[in-house]
């Protein structure tokens, strides 16, 4: 590349974070408090033929928005009924905001017109910009957003159907709200508009109260991100739900989960578009097991970010965070009227790791009082069909007494309760209202979270749902879904006290690199040979196992002489990445006339393969222990990756590891090294299985934390570094072999 190149490379980069921060002020918390609260609407390309038109207008009605809605068009003088304008300037007053029907060349004029008549806020419907996949269309969102930028115009869009602020009962939305829209404290943020309105249904039929819920378009202006930065710092909104495609800055996204985190808002997320991107052609391990959808998994638990695989998870679980129920330990008792129910609790309580503890004397001696003779007084809980079936007994509120009951054992950390709401209001109605007001007053007594539930996820009546709203309850849509939930509850609050507690510890001493340059000159572009790869780990303080290069076979059977035992001898290439499969790998070598033929046998392997050979590394053979496979990988999205793994068949073929994303600033913490090797499915072989001596985890953290800062140190040019296998035998830790490779990405 040449200099004037690299100017015209660096030029376009600072245009675009210069453009960035410009865009960052427009979507600033208090600027999105006002954009999502408008108290005045105009409509720009009203029409009685916009289908558009006719749903924003429905859709505003249906939040009971009351407020000045203005009509524009700049021919018809008549729209739905009412007068239009004929453009923005024409009003008498500004709008607090715009929805722009417009067609794509005419929305920067409609934006004109809007900074010329006082107007900050708009959403643009129309598409065409980068959402098209030509370099035509991203031009034009580029022009968009330098536009809005010079207009001081906050702009949600383009491509985008807007959004529902329940809360404030204002909807611009470009498609159909069934009615009513319930308000509560769950914030959702969409990359899909056409799934809003399903999310809506599915929440309304579900009594899942809704803080705002907005659908992000391209997010020229508005991102994602900036609507998150808005929900955590919104006093209203205790719970976060997203439908993402893509995370398009991983580190303001962590730093966001981290801010959610500390001030005890959960971020439930669903993420799709799953691929296996990186398994092919990868010179290392590291690219096939460090997959796209295996890394956005592990940033979300290392985050601390819920991640589900449904839009009904997505909103069961928000919905239980925001009821003020979730449990946070992981003790549970259970109050039901069928044993079949109690039967399928017990199995996803042991998926869910929820412990199902046996009642307190005192806890059962009270079930015994009020439970029919011939039920079992024990957690599952039946208190039998009888409670449904027999008038007597529901008026005796034997349902109610042992929830009173079990929510005061000693024992337990929270209540499943399973609540039947009639699809109907009854001929006599005061049995189930009854009913629900004795819940209600005994999960106001309860001195543990109650989580109430129905028995399928079927839909809430009107009835049934008025008799909820009386009282403020809420019901989680059955036993699958609510059992996940909690589950997802459980684990976020002990990683919030697990994150919470880790303070990151000083950073290593570097090595041989220093802002990203290699002491001895530049870094190269592709593989390392392993001979330089080994000096880099070890200048970074890695443990690496003694070897010697070498160029004949005298200095290969002196240097075995010196080890004093069977040694390995290595082709050392920088064109050879993997040795073994050309033959240039000998092991368990012994004996003079052995290192002689082995060196022969390797280095001519070595030099079929490519003419630029170092020599042969010799080391010594390390026999017994356990071998551990540790990489570093760059992902496109979250940066530095960090692979942990067994060797052998567990990384081979089952492919057992666990990833984290490497922080920006800071060394990761050698306890997330040593929860990383627990969370193995081979977990126990560290703890000295089948003779083997048990593993020092925290020396084999302290070497990963090494490891992952070499890789850091390599700046932007990494690509790869990787040990395969790190030998570990009790406390001695030893890189076996070393793969580097730094240089341009395709």
């Amino acid at each position: 590349m040449e200099e004037s190149d690299n100017v015209a490379v660096l030029d376009v980069a600072r245009e675009g974070e210069e453009r960035d921060r410009a865009r960052r002020l427009l979507a600033a918390p208090h600027r999105l408090r006002s954009f999502f609260a408008p108290r005045s609407v105009a409509l720009v390309g009203a029409s009685d033929g916009s289908g558009w038109a006719r749903f924003i207008m429905e859709s505003l009605a249906t939040s009971g928005f009351d407020g000045p809605l203005r009509l524009v068009h700049p021919t018809r003088p008549e729209a739905f009924g009412r007068a239009t304008v004929p453009s923005l300037r024409a009003l008498d007053e500004p709008v607090d905001l715009a929805f722009v029907l417009a067609p794509t060349h005419a929305v920067e004029a409609v934006l004109t017109d809007a900074a010329a008549a006082g107007i900050h806020n708009v959403v643009v419907l129309a598409s065409g910009y980068g959402d098209g996949g030509g370099e035509q269309g991203r031009e034009l969102e580029r022009r968009l957003v330098d536009r809005a930028v010079e207009l001081d115009i906050t702009l949600l869009g383009p491509n985008c159907l807007g959004f529902v602020n329940a809360q404030a009962g204002v909807a611009p939305f470009g498609l159909h709200i069934t009615p009513p829209l319930r308000r509560g404290p769950v914030g959702i943020v969409l990359q899909s508009g056409a799934l809003t309105s399903n999310v809506l249904a599915f929440a309304r039929a579900h009594g899942i109260g809704i803080r705002l819920l907005t659908s992000m378009g391209n997010e020229a202006v508005i991102t994602a991100a900036d609507v998150i930065e808005h929900l955590v710092e919104d006093a209203d909104t205790r719970v976060i739900g997203l439908f993402l495609e893509s995370v398009r800055d991983p580190q303001r996204f962590a730093a966001l989960a981290q801010r959610a985190r500390e001030v005890g808002k959960p971020i439930v997320a669903l993420k799709v578009g799953r691929s296996p991107a990186g398994q092919a052609a990868a010179l290392a391990h590291t690219g096939a097991v460090a997959g796209d959808d295996a890394v956005v998994a592990a940033a979300f638990r290392q985050f601390g970010v819920i991640r589900v695989s449904s839009l009904e998870e997505l909103l069961i679980t928000a919905g239980l965070f925001g009821s003020g129920q979730a449990p946070t330990g992981r003790r549970m008792g259970v109050v039901t009227a069928s044993g079949g129910a109690c039967d399928i609790i017990a199995d996803r309580s042991a998926d869910e790791g929820i412990e199902i503890v046996e009642f307190a004397e005192a806890t059962t001696a009270r079930l015994r009082e009020v439970l029919p003779p011939f039920a079992s007084a024990r957690n599952p809980l039946d208190v039998t069909g009888v409670i449904l079936a027999d008038r007597t007994t529901a008026e005796a509120n034997l349902g109610d007494a042992a929830l009173n009951a079990v929510a005061a054992d000693p024992g337990v950390d929270f209540v499943f309760n399973m609540l039947a709401l009639p699809a109907a209001q009854p001929p006599d109605p005061s049995v189930p209202e009854r009913r629900i007001a004795d819940v209600a007053a005994a999960m106001g007594r309860s001195p543990v979270p109650v989580v109430n539930f129905s028995a399928t996820c079927s839909d809430v009546s009107e009835y049934g749902g008025s008799l909820l709203d009386r009282h403020d309850l809420h019901l989680v849509a059955g036993i699958e879904f609510g059992m996940t939930a909690i589950g997802h509850a459980i684990r976020w609050h002990e990683s919030r006290r697990v994150l919470g507690g880790r303070a990151a510890p000083p950073p290593p001493a570097r090595g041989a690199l220093l802002d990203g340059q290699a002491v001895d000159g530049p870094l190269p572009d592709g593989p390392w040979s392993e001979a330089r790869a080994r000096d880099l780990a070890a200048a970074n303080g890695v443990p690496v196992v003694p070897a010697e290069l070498v160029t004949d076979a005298d200095a290969a059977v002196a240097a075995a002489e010196r080890f004093g035992g069977p040694v390995a001898l290595k082709v050392c290439s920088a064109d050879i990445a993997h040795k073994s499969d050309i033959g240039g790998v000998a092991l368990d070598v012994s004996g003079p006339e052995a290192v002689r033929a082995a060196f022969a046998r390797v280095l001519d392997a070595g030099r079929d393969a490519t003419p630029d050979v170092e020599g042969v590394l010799v080391s010594p053979m390390r026999t017994g222990g356990t071998e551990l496979f540790v990489g570093v990988t760059v992902d496109p999205s979250f940066g530095p990756v960090l692979a942990v793994g067994l060797g052998g068949v567990f990384i081979e073929v089952l492919h057992d590891v666990s990833l984290r994303v490497l922080p920006v600033d800071a060394p990761i913490h050698p306890a997330e090294v040593v929860a990383m090797l627990g969370e193995l499915r081979g977990a126990a072989v560290l703890a000295g299985a089948r003779g083997t001596r048990p593993v020092d985890v925290d020396a084999v953290a302290e070497a990963i934390v090494r490891l992952a800062e070499c890789a850091r140190s390599l700046g932007p040019a990494l690509r790869t570094v990787e040990i395969n296998p790190l030998w570990v035998d009790g406390a001695q830790v030893a890189a076996l072999d070393v793969l580097v490779v730094t240089g341009g990405r395709e």
